[in-house]
């Protein structure tokens, strides 16, 4: 069986779930490519798994042809369909919803889809998100809806031992846009400096996909908190390089700090767990399903920078919860999000469909 997963660019977290599930659905007998149609920072991280990059109709044609593929998953994209029809595809689609951003922005692009799921989609699928789930619900009763969690190969992805840096860092990772929220990450950072103050910020992301507006008000905001000689941040890091920096971050005792308003099933997520960098995280919708609190990560109401601050400097200090943490990740990585399982699932979808 042929499969194609479109999206719009291989960058952040598409690029590494598509890696990831081509490369497992293989396994299982199933041949996926992916298409793109514009060229992203994630082309640097191919590791041989078929990758088209075209927004040119003829060539798209071409591929659809070649490639023989039973079904297409488009992701976010529902336009992509009465284009795929009129460029000769005449397999099975799937419209799957990796997130939105903000809640009512998940409401108003769904509803704008309705008119091309209700035609042409003879499936829908997200990763477990509780927001997706219900609107499916809601104004798809129709459409068949298919919901497990994203797969990660925490074999491959995993610890690698570094030598131990001088200083705890905090990490964040992520596109400069309100969703992802920087600024409380900024003010964490501010405000636990006066508790540990040889503390570093590390932030990496995609500048690529940056707002420029956000950008200013990021350079302001760091200008104002005094941060400039504490934070280092990183452009398009390799993602097989990221294993060592969240090694690094984890041996510093330090951690992850993901502030988004809203995810679906963030990746990064995982490959901090994976190579046991403890997360702090807002308690937001689809980042619930990794972190249970004191148990296999720290979570914070949206907003409560004061509550982010304490939870940090406990997860820093408390150095057996710190561990029970990493080793429960860690376990719940190998248990509920392994690629054997994803597979699973994702056969099942296709034999339903």
């Amino acid at each position: 069986m042929n499969v194609l997963f479109v999206f719009y660019v291989p960058s952040g977290g598409m690029d590494t779930l598509n890696r990831l599930r081509c490369k497992a659905l293989k396994k299982y007998g199933i041949h996926a490519s992916c298409l793109y149609y514009f060229w992203g920072a994630g082309v640097q991280n191919n590791d041989e798994v078929p990758m088209y990059i075209t927004n040119n109709d003829d060539e798209i044609r071409g591929i659809l042809s070649s490639g023989n593929y039973d079904v297409i998953v488009a992701t976010t994209d529902h336009t992509s369909f009465p284009r795929l029809r009129e460029l000769g595809y005449t397999g099975k689609l799937v419209l799957e919803i990796q997130g939105y951003g903000a809640k009512e922005n998940a409401r108003k692009q769904l509803i704008e889809a309705l008119p091309y799921v209700n035609r042409y989609a003879d499936a829908l699928l997200n990763p477990c998100t509780p927001h997706i789930a219900a609107l499916f619900k809601e104004l798809f009763p129709h459409i068949p809806q298919f919901h497990f969690p994203n797969c990660f190969d925490s074999e491959a992805f995993t610890y690698r031992p570094n030598a131990k840096p001088e200083h705890p860092i905090i990490a964040w990772l992520g596109r400069m846009e309100d969703n992802k929220n920087w600024r409380e990450f900024l003010h964490i950072g501010h405000q636990l400096s006066y508790y540990i103050p040889d503390v570093s910020l590390w932030m990496f992301e995609d500048p690529n996909l940056s707002d420029p507006h956000e950008r200013e008000q990021f350079e302001q905001m760091v200008h104002n908190l005094g941060l400039r000689p504490r934070l280092t941040l990183r452009s398009n890091v390799a993602n097989a390089q990221m294993q060592n920096f969240f090694s690094s971050i984890g041996d510093s005792g330090g951690f992850m700090c993901s502030t988004s308003k809203v995810e679906g099933g963030p990746l990064s997520v995982l490959e901090a767990m994976s190579c046991r960098c403890p997360v702090l995280a807002t308690n937001s919708d689809g980042v619930a399903l990794f972190i249970r609190h004191n148990d296999t990560g720290k979570s914070y109401t949206l907003g409560n920078i004061a509550q982010a601050v304490q939870e940090a400097l406990d997860l820093m200090i408390n150095t057996e919860r710190r561990e029970n943490i990493r080793n429960n990740a860690l376990r719940l990585l190998q248990t509920e999000f392994n690629p054997h399982l994803y597979c699973l699932s994702f056969i099942s979808m296709l034999n339903q469909i």
